[in-house]
C-alpha cells in the first residue's frame, strides 16, 4: 500500500509510564544462565532498565489516565473529540472495547466514534492511518489516538530472550485537520507467512488458556516459558528487519524525492539498540538522526514505541519548531511500514508517570 494524505497534523503527544522501574542487573538471577554471559547480553543489546506495570493494571487504565490528563490540563475539550482510536495487543476484555471503556469513564459525547485496533509493532502507523481517514469526515473535530500495551504480563520472567526487552507504556496523540501542512507519504507491507515469528500461542479461541497451557517448560535453550507467554524468534525478526526495512526506506526516498540528508529525524520502532544500529548502518543513517535509547530507559512498548521515543528525545524541540521526520515500524504480523511527515510546533508534548 502506498498513499498520500494532505492537510493533517499531529498537534500534541503525551507519554504515560508506569512508576515501577526495574533494572536489568536486578533480574540476572531470574535466568538459568551464567551471570557473566547475561551481562554481556546487556552490553550488546543496550539493556539497562524497563518500566513494568502492576499486575492489577490494564491497558484501559493507562488510556483513561492519559486522556483524563489531557482533558484536565486543557489540551483538548470533550466536544472537540470526534473519534477515539485505541491500538493495543492488551485488551481488557474480548468485549467491551477499550475505546468504549474510556468514553464511558470520561463522559465523552455520544457522537464520539470509538474504534479499537489490534496491532503490535506497527500500531502507531496504523493508528495514524485510521485517524487520517476519519478526519476526512470529522470536519473541525479531532482524533485522539491511544497506543497502550502491558505485554510484560504476557512474557515469562524466566525468559532471557524476551523479558528484558519488554516495557509497559501508553501514549496519547491528538491529530487534526490543518490546511497548511505538507504532504504525508505512507507505505505499508505485510507478510502473514512470517506470522509465527512473534506469537502468544494460547489465550484466544484457537487455543484457550488452561492449566496445561500455563505450565512453564525449558524450551531447549535454557529459557522457560509457557504457551500463555509471548515469544519473539529473535533471529527471524532480525533477518526480517535487515532484509525488508532498507528497501522500504529506499522506496520512500524514491517516491518522495527525499534522501537521508533531507530527513531531520528517523523515528523508528524500538526493538533494541543492536538491531537499530545495524539497520542504520545498512541504510546509511547517521546515529544522531535515529534515536535508539528507548529500550535502555523503558523497554520496548510495542506500538507505543515511536511516539514514546519521540517524546523522550524531542519533547522540548517539538514545541519550538518543526522537523521533517521519517517514521518507520516493523514487527508482528509480519508488517513493516514508513511515513514521512512534518512534526513539530506542538501545542503540548509531555511525559508523565502514573501509579499504574
Amino acid at each position: 500500500m502506498q498513499t498520500i494524505w494532505k492537510g493533517k497534523k499531529i498537534s500534541a503527544m503525551l507519554g504515560v509510564l508506569p512508576e515501577k522501574e526495574v533494572f536489568f542487573d536486578d533480574e540476572v538471577g531470574n535466568y538459568s544462565f551464567p551471570e557473566k554471559q547475561t551481562l554481556r547480553l546487556k552490553r550488546v543489546m543496550g539493556y539497562e532498565k524497563h518500566r513494568i506495570s502492576r499486575e492489577t493494571s490494564s491497558a484501559a487504565d493507562f488510556a483513561v489516565f492519559g486522556v483524563r490528563h489531557m482533558l484536565k490540563e486543557g489540551w483538548i475539550l470533550r466536544e472537540e473529540i470526534g473519534a477515539l482510536v485505541v491500538v493495543t495487543l492488551s485488551p481488557d476484555y474480548f468485549v467491551p472495547h477499550i475505546s468504549n471503556i474510556v468514553q464511558g469513564e470520561l463522559g465523552l459525547l455520544e457522537d464520539t466514534l470509538c474504534v479499537d485496533m489490534s496491532q503490535g509493532c506497527c500500531g502507531f502507523l496504523f493508528g495514524l492511518m485510521e485517524a487520517f481517514m476519519l478526519l476526512e469526515h470529522l470536519r473541525d473535530k479531532k482524533v485522539v489516538l491511544v497506543n497502550a500495551d502491558i505485554l510484560s504480563h504476557k512474557v515469562s520472567h524466566r525468559d532471557r530472550n524476551d523479558y528484558p526487552l519488554i516495557g509497559d507504556a501508553a501514549t496519547v496523540t491528538i491529530i487534526e485537520n490543518s490546511s497548511d501542512q505538507s504532504e504525508i507519504y505512507f507505505e505499508m507491507h505485510m507478510d502473514g507467512a512470517g506470522r509465527e515469528a512473534l506469537k502468544i500461542p494460547a489465550g484466544a479461541f484457537r487455543m484457550p488458556s488452561t492449566a496445561d497451557t500455563g505450565i512453564m517448560k525449558d524450551i531447549g535453550d535454557g529459557n522457560f516459558r509457557s504457551l500463555d507467554n509471548m515469544h519473539m524468534d529473535g533471529s527471524a525478526v532480525f533477518n526480517f528487519v535487515q532484509t525488508k526495512v532498507p528497501p522500504l526506506i529506499q522506496s520512500v526516498f524514491k517516491n518522495t524525492g527525499y534522501s537521508v540528508d533531507d530527513i531531520d529525524y528517523f523515528l523508528f520502532h524500538q526493538p533494541n539498540k543492536f538491531m537499530l544500529q545495524k539497520l542504520a548502518e545498512k541504510i546509511g543513517i547517521p546515529f544522531e538522526k535515529l534515536p535508539m535509547n528507548l529500550v535502555e530507559n523503558y523497554g520496548n512498548p510495542s506500538g507505543a514505541s515511536i511516539p514514546l521515543v519521540t517524546v523522550h528525545n524531542l519533547r522540548e524541540q517539538l514545541k519550538e519548531k518543526s522537523y521533517r521526520c521519517c517514521l518507520s515500524a516493523f514487527g508482528s504480523g509480519l508488517a513493516w511500514g514508513a511515513m514521512t511527515m512534518e512534526l513539530g510546533k506542538l501545542q503540548n508534548c509531555e511525559m508523565i508517570v502514573s501509579e499504574l
